[in-house]
């Protein structure tokens, strides 16, 4: 373990902005919601009814969890039931970052031939990835204690989410010793936490088989119980199994040749297809997975999210507050219209997320080294970022579809919901825009685009329901859209949004075209 601690100063440079930008942004969400909670059901009386209608849901459960209790503090945790999934995935990306994909770079080579122990990469990564979810789960519980909450439920509460970060930190180790790229890495990790996700759902929905949660890493988090009567010793499973994912992947680290991988690769074609002899193509081959990934995750949420709409419906019409805040986040007078176009502005929040990442590929391609011999050929380089960039265009708008006809088929409506999701695609599209623009013109910063959808993700969720100002809360794109199903459709900002998005990723293309590959 020879030069861990420098190679977790490395570590820890590299995402000096990433990783507080993501700690910032995600512990506003309990924040928020505690606010929010504490408006929309001030007395007993308003949070029991709220239990009384929700502990026994069966499709809110599978999203949420179990409901302990009517206090403040067990709506909060309940509210925050999906939290611990986006900290793992968090987690999980992080450490791969730092390891396979630095060995697919080449990088770690040139910093394994110094005076460094082999594991020291793999330490550090680790290290830094579950010394972030710590900040993370203190940040939360900090805050949380000083709004007046129960204090040992807001640490169990941010301890909890702390704890599914470190195991999924270590399921990302285990991982990057798997396969030879950090893509199939990733896909591995994420496959981990989707089934640890369903695996918390089926034991927290059925009586019979709740020991199937007990599986879970998330389901641990919920078992911890904030503000229902703590279970401390639920931390020590977590702090265990972290140890044996971190240990596994030291095992496994030693067993393979750096560079290689313990899954044997599949043997490619002599010549490539016909198909494939194309830059549209080879990007098409390149995001069709990510693309795959991201509909079947989002159309699994949005069938969660319809089947539910109803709930929401009787529960609000009891409780003028929620509707509110639903409102302000999009919607009209109706307050299942104003769920659904809440609903769709998170779905295309999401869906900029898909498009983010697609349109961030050329970048990734150029920082591995694989640009060089595709533009060596015949291949231009405005054709090889162009049909990446249309790609994640496209793609957002089948992701967006494909998930309002989702929602859509759960509330019982068919494809009704469509044009309600495919209106947040001009925002979206802003975000491809912004991101094409960030790889020409700063491609050492081109991640800054995440920072973006942090930003607008703020707006969207914590601002809207805490009554920000209008000038603040209209430097996010989502918030000029038309809030449908229920609201006015205008065709004003959607031109507005599109030429914004055309322009961005149009200047970001030429200056692609006019700076040197690669920059590092």
């Amino acid at each position: 373990m020879t030069g861990t601690w420098a190679l977790l100063r490395v570590v820890l440079r590299r995402d000096r902005l990433l990783m507080p930008l993501w700690i910032v942004c995600l512990a506003a969400a309990p924040l928020g919601y505690l606010s929010s909670i504490e408006a929309a059901y001030p007395d007993a009386a308003s949070r029991q009814h709220f239990y009384d209608l929700n502990a026994s849901s069966a499709t809110f459960v599978v999203r949420n969890g179990p409901l302990y209790g009517s206090s403040a503090g067990n709506l909060l945790a309940w509210q925050c039931g999906f939290v611990p999934v986006v900290v793992g995935l968090v987690a999980l990306l992080t450490v791969v970052r730092h390891t396979r994909a630095e060995e697919e770079a080449g990088r770690r080579e040139l910093t394994g031939a110094t005076a460094v122990g082999r594991h020291a990469g793999l330490a550090a990564a680790v290290l830094a990835a579950c010394g972030a979810c710590l900040v993370y789960g203190l940040v939360v519980a900090a805050g949380l204690a000083a709004q007046g909450v129960p204090v040992a439920g807001a640490l169990a509460l941010g301890l909890g989410f702390t704890s599914s970060g470190w195991v999924f930190a270590g399921a990302g180790a285990v991982a990057a010793q798997l396969t030879w790229g950090a893509s199939g890495a990733r896909g591995i990790g994420i496959g981990g936490l989707v089934l640890a996700f369903l695996l918390r759902a089926a034991g927290d929905s059925s009586g019979s088989a709740s020991w199937l949660a007990w599986l879970s890493p998330i389901g641990w988090a919920h078992r911890l119980r904030p503000f229902a009567g703590e279970q401390w010793w639920v931390l020590a499973v977590g702090v265990l199994a972290t140890a044996v994912f971190f240990g596994t992947a030291v095992l496994l680290s030693a067993r393979r040749d750096l560079g290689a991988a313990l899954l044997p690769a599949r043997p490619g074609r002599a010549t490539a297809k016909a198909s494939l002899r194309s830059p549209w193509a080879l990007a098409w081959r390149l995001q069709r997975g990510t693309l795959v990934v991201w509909t079947g995750c989002l159309a699994l949420i949005g069938l969660l999210m319809g089947g539910v709409a109803q709930n929401v419906a009787d529960m609000m019409r009891d409780n003028r507050a929620v509707a509110d805040v639903l409102s302000r986040m999009g919607g009209g007078g109706a307050v299942t219209d104003a769920y659904l176009a809440g609903t769709m502005t998170l779905f295309g929040l999401a869906a900029a997320g898909y498009a983010v990442q697609a349109t961030l590929k050329p970048r990734a391609e150029e920082a591995a080294g694989r640009a060089e011999p595709v533009l060596a050929t015949a291949v231009g380089r405005l054709g090889w970022a162009s049909a990446h960039w249309l790609i994640a265009l496209a793609g957002s708008a089948v992701l967006l579809a494909v998930t309002g006809l989702a929602t859509g088929l759960a509330y019982g409506t068919g494809a009704s919901l469509v044009p309600a999701a495919l209106a947040q695609l001009p925002a979206v599209w802003v975000l491809a825009g912004l991101a094409a623009a960030l790889i020409g013109f700063v491609p050492r910063f081109a991640a800054a685009a995440w920072g973006l959808l942090g930003a607008f993700l703020l707006l969207s969720l914590v601002g809207t329901a805490l009554r920000w100002n209008d000038v603040v809360l209209g430097i996010s794109p989502f918030q000029h859209l038309a809030r449908l199903p229920g609201g006015a459709f205008s065709v004003t900002p959607v031109l507005w949004l599109v030429l914004i998005a055309a322009a961005a990723g149009a200047l970001g293309l030429i200056a692609l075209r006019r700076r040197d590959i690669p920059v590092g």
